[in-house]
């Protein structure tokens, strides 16, 4: 702040200096033969007076230094008044000009999103009641191949539609979660009776060692969603019949890791890094049509909301080893 002042003052200070120089000199030019007393009594009074006037600049500017020698803490004293000099009230009008202004763009957009994801919402809802129509017609068609295939892209579409759904609800978050104690072997084999049909398309066997009495603070509706991406990803990035997905659990400290192994194709060093990242499918991804993009994504932005953790672990060739960490220690905070 005093750096700032300073700074704000040194051209004053420069012509000051200037002219304390060419004062002597142009009594020395002009012939006049002053006492140098009387040289040194005016650049003393004129210092006094320079010296009265800083002062009282500072003191009329204290809260505008103060504010712009720290912009880190000036939001949070944003609505206190910068001082009562001409300067510091002009730049109070400007920014509560600015900053109604910005508010009344942030609440259009607010209501512009709010908008969007309420459409959405009921655009997916919308959509059950023709994928149930499909499923309630399948039951009419002999041919067993393409009832499969049809059945096959009519789960395709309900979990688009329910990653549409939750994408919707992430902003939202703290208005549509509930923690409370969950049994954790229970939301697993949940999980894979609703996809049972894509393990036994693929030929793949889950392997749930998971302790039925374990129960960790979470929402289940939310875990459930997470699992789903998860055990989806491992199905499908998995080639070959014969292979199994192990989902198992133990401890770690006081934390509780609920860890989900595939014998899939894996991920390349140089994607490994950005699998988290929103429709970041990597080249594995693009080879096998099967990604997009969002489900791990979301599985970490639901991870950092609920207090939970997730890591992952993977080399070509031979699979991919996913941890989400549940905090042993403590309930989540609604």
């Amino acid at each position: 702040m005093i750096r700032l002042f300073w700074k704000d003052q040194l051209p004053l200070l420069l012509f000051y200096m200037i002219q304390t120089i060419l004062l002597p000199l142009l009594y020395w030019l002009s012939g006049e033969n002053r006492p140098f007393s009387i040289i040194l009594y005016g650049v003393a009074l004129s210092l006094v007076i320079l010296t009265s006037y800083l002062g009282l600049r500072f003191f009329q500017y204290y809260r505008l230094y103060q504010r712009l020698g720290h912009p880190e803490t000036a939001m949070a004293n944003h609505l206190r008044p910068l001082g009562l000099a001409p300067l510091p009230e002009a730049m109070d009008e400007l920014i509560r000009q600015y900053e109604h202004h910005y508010q009344e763009q942030l609440n259009v957009q607010v209501r512009r999103m709010d908008q969007h994801i309420e459409f959405m919402n009921r655009w997916v809802h919308q959509m059950k009641t023709p994928l149930s129509v499909i499923q309630l017609t399948l039951q009419d068609i002999d041919d067993d191949a393409v009832a499969d295939s049809i059945q096959e892209e009519l789960e395709r579409l309900r979990k688009g539609l329910e990653m549409v759904l939750y994408t919707s609800r992430l902003d939202s978050f703290e208005d549509d979660f509930r923690v409370e104690p969950t049994l954790l072997r229970q939301a697993v084999s949940e999980v894979v009776t609703e996809n049972r049909r894509l393990f036994i398309r693929r030929g793949i066997r889950p392997d749930i060692q998971v302790d039925e009495a374990l129960t960790v603070y979470t929402d289940a509706k939310w875990l459930r969603f997470m699992l789903s991406q998860i055990l989806t990803n491992a199905v499908n990035y998995t080639s070959g019949t014969g292979k199994s997905v192990t989902i198992s659990s133990y401890r770690q400290g006081k934390d509780y890791v609920l860890q989900i192994t595939d014998q899939g194709i894996g991920i390349s060093p140089e994607d490994l890094k950005r699998v988290f990242n929103p429709y970041f499918t990597g080249e594995r991804g693009r080879q096998y049509h099967e990604s997009t993009g969002m489900g791990l994504y979301l599985v970490r932005e639901i991870c950092a909301r609920l207090g939970h953790k997730v890591e992952l672990q993977s080399s070509l060739g031979e699979g991919t080893l996913l941890r989400l960490i549940f905090n042993g220690t403590r309930k989540i905070q609604e």
